[in-house]
């Protein structure tokens, strides 16, 4: 008997030639069979991008979804985290049972109530604690934020101890006079301006890495590395202070791990197929030395995608992730220290400490 093949949607299908017009009926029903499938996997690869789009968009969903329990610090009572600090022997794990208040590594995730914060910042003056802020503010984003940036500040921000800013940014004669604190310095570097935001956010981490390097690892002990359009509203203390500090991005920090926007292209650098939390690239630091080494390695790979043409998802934020994968945060900063109102409420978040400005990216990033 003779057999003719054909192909129906990549699927092929051996038919007897005498019988073709018999089994025709067969041939659409495998063919709907193949549609149907791919329809069906279509539908559970687009899932977790729906949930994405409408979590962003929606706020009764955001609403449901704060309702989603976080998970609980995997140390039993009596047990320690890993010491950042010799001061953090007095953080009280159990005394926020709603939230997950330390990793599988035993780093400690600071919420308001686990810290006494008179004796954090006696144990870091005592220490001659000195901390760096760094902050790009380049284009519009001068004008629409730094002033509100700096003062809110000046009124939250390590009361106590000596400060310096490293104001970046491609106008300096626009930097505004603000005036300073005891102790507390501020500093303007010029720096290009690209023509893509992307750019620089990109490219701060080497201005950072080449900053650290040239001046500040001579006058401060930590570094923290700020977005400009955020403004803080409650105390930004020593307790955050630790050898490498990374925060929870305030719209992820209580979903499912499936849903993290971690970059997916295995041709980047920052190629991720699963991680521990998501962190927000708008607050990180720790001693200077180890925020030389995380920002040394972000621009490597963001440097190794441009040739070989890749951008990874959230830029700079997707390298920040990988490395925070591979090597791992000592010191993990709640929501608190980075919120969004939009989000709405959440029993959990007690202080808002550092608040979203609102944002105007139509007319900011524009060229």
């Amino acid at each position: 008997m003779r057999h003719k093949c054909r192909r129906i949607n990549g699927t092929l299908f051996s038919i007897p030639h005498n019988t073709r017009a018999c089994c025709r009926l067969d041939c659409f029903t495998a063919m709907g069979y193949v549609q149907k499938t791919k329809g069906v996997l279509k539908c559970l690869l687009c899932f977790p991008i729906l949930l994405c789009v409408l979590y962003f968009t929606s706020p009764s969903l955001r609403l449901l979804i704060g309702l989603i329990p976080m998970g609980t610090c995997p140390l039993q009572p009596g047990q320690m985290v890993s010491l950042d600090n010799t001061v953090d022997v007095s953080l009280d794990l159990w005394s926020r049972r709603d939230v997950l208040t330390c990793t599988s590594w035993k780093a400690p995730v600071i919420w308001e109530g686990m810290f006494d914060p008179n004796l954090y910042d006696e144990v870091h003056k005592k220490r001659g604690t000195s901390v760096a802020i760094t902050v790009f503010a380049v284009g519009r984003y001068l004008d629409a934020y730094l002033k509100a940036f700096l003062n809110s500040s000046e009124h939250h921000f390590m009361q106590g101890f000596p400060v310096t800013y490293y104001i970046f940014t491609d106008v300096p004669e626009k930097v505004p006079t603000i005036k300073l604190a005891p102790q507390r310095s501020l500093k303007v570097i010029a720096v290009e301006r690209y023509s893509r935001w992307q750019d620089i956010s990109m490219m701060r981490m080497k201005t950072i890495a080449d900053t650290i390097e040239s001046d500040i690892r001579h006058h401060c002990t930590h570094v923290f590395c700020f977005d400009v359009d955020q403004v803080f509203t409650g105390r930004f203390g020593s307790e955050a202070l630790g050898d490498s500090v990374a925060l929870l991005h305030a719209y992820y920090y209580n979903l499912p791990k499936n849903i993290f926007t971690y970059d997916r292209n295995p041709k980047s650098k920052a190629y991720m197929e699963t991680g521990d939390f998501y962190y927000h690239a708008a607050i990180f630091g720790g001693l200077w030395k180890n925020v030389k080494a995380l920002t040394e390695a972000c621009y490597q790979g963001i440097m190794e995608d441009k040739q070989n043409n890749v951008e990874a998802l959230w830029h700079d934020e997707s390298h920040l992730n990988k490395y925070f994968w591979l090597h791992k945060p000592s010191r993990i900063l709640s929501p608190e220290y980075c919120w969004d109102t939009a989000i709405g409420y959440r029993s959990e978040i007690r202080v808002v400490r550092l608040l979203w400005a609102t944002k105007h990216y139509d007319t900011l990033r524009s060229p």
